[in-house]
């Protein structure tokens, strides 16, 4: 197995379990959407939507990708060391039981064992989904597997860079929408869409549950004919059942997507909590 190489300080933490000082390493405050990989081997650990600010002063993911990081026990006897499944490069410690975010778990990373990739490249697909809320819609999509991230933003209207106070109040024309960054080798399209039938009233035309406007519609921004087809056949199965789909079509590639501000990006994790109206039934 080949390996990078790796200077006298990352050798130190990586190889010789040491520790960064905390505050300074480069992926503390650092938010970008990506994935953390191991500096060592480069086997991905950690995906940018698990990162949260714990005040720690070391990057901090309460998951990490199945199967990527391997706990064992610290030689100190007390605590739990987290390395890298693939090459056993030290990475630092798993708490639980802070309660700190819902899963209630807080991987401290050293930054000098991670490298970072950030979700650019055509090996990932961006899905636009508009159900209600968007922080439900944010939250559902949030925890499927394949799924890299899920922004909370605006979509559809005619004004540039607008804000939540526009779109409640000024005919802006934009949705509520999530953009969802995913890995097609992992979970398809046509899974993400069957999710979000599932996770929302398609049935509802003036919103959702008490969410009532035009920003709250059920709406899907395609991106190409493909994903038109896929949803007008998965609608179509919802009808066959004895729904009405209301569900609007729009064409993404005549819409831009403005990201929410910090305050609605991963809402209810980091608030503890669950969707007051957006709730899982099986439809498919």
């Amino acid at each position: 197995m080949k390996f990078n190489k790796l200077n006298s300080q990352e050798r130190r933490v990586i190889e010789e379990k040491g520790t960064e000082m905390p505050f300074s390493g480069k992926f503390d405050n650092f938010y970008e959407d990506g994935i953390y990989l191991c500096k060592k081997c480069n086997t991905p650990l950690f995906y940018s939507k698990d990162k949260f600010n714990s005040d720690s002063g070391w990057p901090s993911f309460d998951d990490s990708i199945d199967g990527a990081v391997k706990e064992i026990d610290d030689i100190d006897g007390i605590r739990v060391e987290i390395i890298c499944a693939n090459c056993g490069g030290h990475l630092g410690h798993v708490f639980r039981g802070e309660q700190l975010t819902p899963k209630n778990t807080r991987h401290c990373v050293n930054s000098i064992s991670l490298n970072f990739k950030p979700f650019n490249d055509s090996s990932y697909k961006k899905a636009y989904f508009a159900g209600g809320c968007f922080w439900g819609v944010e939250y559902w999509f949030s925890k499927q597997n394949g799924v890299l991230s899920a922004k909370s933003g605006y979509m559809g209207g005619n004004l540039e860079n607008p804000t939540y106070r526009d779109i409640c109040y000024r005919d802006t024309g934009h949705i509520e929408t999530v953009e969802v960054t995913y890995n097609p080798n992992i979970v398809s399209y046509r899974d993400l869409v069957k999710l979000f039938f599932e996770i929302h009233n398609p049935e509802q035309a003036n919103g959702q549950g008490p969410d009532i406007g035009s920003q709250y519609i059920s709406a899907i921004f395609y991106n190409n004919i493909e994903e038109k087809e896929t949803i007008i056949e998965l609608i179509d199965k919802l009808e066959e059942s004895g729904m009405n789909i209301v569900t609007k079509l729009i064409d993404a590639r005549e819409h831009k997507f403005y990201i929410a501000e910090d305050e609605h990006q991963n809402y209810y994790r980091l608030r503890n909590s669950k969707p007051y109206c957006h709730n899982y039934i099986k439809r498919f």
